[in-house]
């Protein structure tokens, strides 16, 4: 199987948007189907508790995989930009460098992940009943973080280089090990919750494997020892690329866990109802990420090239495509909700019921909203594709705040229902900092290009000057 190698500098911008995001939603649909097969089998095998104790552990889950996510997709900014510049040479140094800082900071992570766990589960007064499960289950997926920061690393290598299909390819093999691990350790070795948290470990490591497999096919990443050092000023580059990212995840994280905090208030039934939604929570931002992704990867690549008028008509073709399909999976969502939350929740016919009313009430307000979510992801990937992470870090902020005044206080207003309004409310602090902070970088870039090519030119007359003399 060929490594799609693409580059994003030549051709439609729509059709290249398009084309690169396809493969990236689809694997996307199928890393969220193992996590929808894990909240399933964990729900109807295990019940509501079980459920509950795996939503109690989302948001620091989340936290952890933010980190990663952000550090990794920061690198991968830096070698969209070579690789769209073509310098063949400085890419393998960043893809060396991005190795060996991801590394020693999964190490980190993964100890930080041990140690304050169950402090935070504490703070966050997750309920007696279910603390112990929700202990067992970081425990588990917190040691396997090297694991994570490797295929995070890989696939945003790839992405970064225009190919989204070897991703794809990656997290169908890692899709089908999970589902199938999931029966056998969960219904079949009767692992519990211990074995839901294997099998997504296992699954990862599948997808590592693959996407390391055909990495070695590409000619010019091709890495050698001196490649593998960390030089001071790229070490600095990647880090300033990379650490807002981390920070704008694990900010995002923090409002998401008092989220929690509050939630767990409210008893398990509340929690087990929360728990299902969110679960979908990816499913509906599905297509925003992966336009996201695409974003990430044509900025990058046409900045490196120094095409700005490419990044402006991507930029506006990415948006209309964005509307249409948020309001598509909105009407999906709000049509076929019930039944897709029917299938998280177990139960006698009385809590069932309950479950559900708290569930599908907070997936119906997500879905009208959609729209403003998908501005978020669009916006916020192109400046940072614009080598801008300071920003959108700005815009986490904004969502920290509005998530965390929201939950405080609009169940004071509204009672409980209000904190389904949080999310929304966390959405739009974002895009109000990230519409005008894109026009601000855009126009910033074009200023510094318009500058460099004037440089030049006059040197080029100055030279000829000299010559006819």
């Amino acid at each position: 199987m060929a490594v799609h190698v693409q580059n994003m500098t030549q051709g439609k911008p729509a059709k290249l948007l398009l084309t690169f995001s396809l493969s990236l939603a689809a694997g996307n649909v199928f890393q969220q189907l193992y996590t929808v097969v894990d909240t399933m089998v964990v729900g109807k095998y295990l019940g509501v508790s079980a459920l509950a104790a795996v939503g109690a552990a989302d948001w620091l889950n989340w936290l952890m995989l933010g980190v990663i996510q952000g550090l990794t997709q920061g690198f991968g900014i830096k070698m969209a930009q070579e690789f769209g510049a073509g310098k063949e040479e400085e890419l393998r140094k960043c893809v060396g460098s991005a190795a060996l800082l991801s590394m020693l900071s999964a190490v980190v992570l993964a100890a930080l992940g041990q140690v304050f766990a169950r402090p935070v589960l504490v703070l966050l007064q997750t309920p007696e009943e279910i603390i112990g499960y929700t202990m067992l289950y970081l425990r588990i997926l917190f040691a396997g973080v090297p694991i994570v920061m490797l295929y995070n690393l890989l696939a945003c290598i790839l992405r970064s280089l225009g190919d989204s299909r070897t991703p794809l390819h990656a997290m169908i093999a890692a899709s089908l090990t999970n589902i199938i691990l999931d029966y056998l350790f969960v219904m079949g070795l009767k692992w519990g919750i211990a074995g839901a948290a294997a099998a997504t470990l296992i699954a990862q490591a599948v997808s590592s494997v693959f996407c390391f497999w055909h990495i070695r096919k590409i000619a010019f990443l091709k890495l050698k020892k001196r490649d593998f050092t960390l030089e001071k000023r790229l070490t600095r580059r990647l880090f300033v690329l990379g650490l807002p990212m981390a920070f704008q995840n694990a900010i995002i994280a923090i409002g998401g866990m008092i989220v929690q905090f509050v939630v767990n208030g409210y008893g398990v039934i509340f929690i087990a109802g929360f728990t299902a939604t969110n679960k979908l929570y990816g499913l509906l931002e599905i297509a925003g990420t992966s336009y996201g992704y695409a974003m990430v990867t044509y900025v990058g690549q046409n900045l490196g090239a120094g095409k700005m008028n490419r990044i402006r008509s991507g930029m506006r073709a990415a948006m209309g495509i964005a509307m249409i399909t948020s309001v598509v999976i909105a009407l999906i969502m709000l049509s076929l909700g019930k039944y897709i939350l029917g299938l998280f929740i177990s139960g006698t016919p009385d809590v069932v019921e309950q479950t559900m009313g708290i569930a599908y009430f907070y997936l119906a307000v997500m879905a009208v909203c959609l729209p403003v979510l998908y501005v978020l992801h669009v916006t916020r990937s192109a400046i940072q594709g614009m080598g801008n992470t300071v920003l959108p870090m700005m815009s986490g902020v904004a969502e920290f705040v509005m998530r965390t005044l929201s939950v405080i206080l609009l169940p004071m207003m509204f009672g409980k229902i209000g904190i389904f309004f949080a999310e929304i409310a966390a959405w739009i602090g974002a895009d109000a900092v990230l519409v005008p902070s894109y026009f601000v970088v855009e126009r910033k870039l074009e200023r510094q290009m318009q500058g460099v090519a004037l440089t030049e030119n006059n040197a080029v007359s100055g030279n000829s000057g000299k010559q006819k003399v």
